[in-house]
């Protein structure tokens, strides 16, 4: 599991839905929960939180990656690669520390991934969790 920490810089609610921005470190991640502010006494601007997200849920995108609907994406370098026979580990060192991702090795090739290519680690927002 993947777990960064950040501070709660922005909450828009609609409903019973709240979309909750953190930044880690100077870089924005969003995330969407059923929690408001009134539901969830955490959900205030300012607050320390962290954010989790499986290694299995980190789309990995080589070149541009302007016109991909995911709001959650941090540039990066491979700095290790576990290739197996059906799925990889890839572990991309980013200006937010370390994400691990998990991917097909068939991937890993079409996107000619080695250890130290530059690459771009994409998480939707549903796939983040919250906690305190």
């Amino acid at each position: 599991m993947n777990t960064l920490q950040g501070q709660i810089s922005n909450i828009e609610v609609n409903g019973s839905i709240t979309l909750v921005t953190t930044k880690v470190n100077n870089v924005s991640f969003t995330a969407i929960i059923i929690e408001t502010p009134d539901t969830a006494s955490y959900l205030v601007i300012g607050n320390t939180i962290n954010l989790l997200f499986k290694e299995t849920e980190v789309v990995i995108a080589t070149g541009s990656t302007k016109n991909v609907s995911l709001q959650n994406q941090i540039k990066g370098t491979v700095k290790n690669l576990e290739k197996g026979t059906l799925l990889s580990k890839l572990t991309i060192h980013t200006a937010v520390g370390d994400i691990v991702s998990v991917i097909t090795t068939k991937a890993v090739y079409q996107l000619d991934i080695e250890q130290d290519t530059a690459v771009t680690a994409m998480i939707k927002t549903n796939e983040i969790s919250l906690s305190v």
